[in-house]
């Protein structure tokens, strides 16, 4: 599943981190995560992957577009 600028907001709010925060859960560069999450460009697959296993462990699930939009969900704790 490729990630989409769109699930990364998302996620993003559902965690309730602001950009610097989650960039350094992810271990990237802020700016990075910016011109992602606006469409700006489309990080490396290795850097998309990071940012994907960072918001699982924080307890996202992304959800496929089967027709209904794609979206995230956020784990119960």
């Amino acid at each position: 599943m490729v990630l989409s600028p769109c699930q990364c907001r998302m996620a993003r709010a559902a965690v309730g981190l602001s950009r610097p925060e989650f960039a350094a859960k992810a271990n990237i560069s802020v700016a990075t995560l910016a011109d992602f999450e606006l469409g700006k460009r489309t990080p490396y697959e290795r850097t998309l992957r990071d940012v994907k296993d960072a918001f699982e462990v924080l307890g996202v699930t992304f959800l496929e577009n089967n027709g209904d939009g794609e979206g995230v969900r956020l784990k119960n704790e």
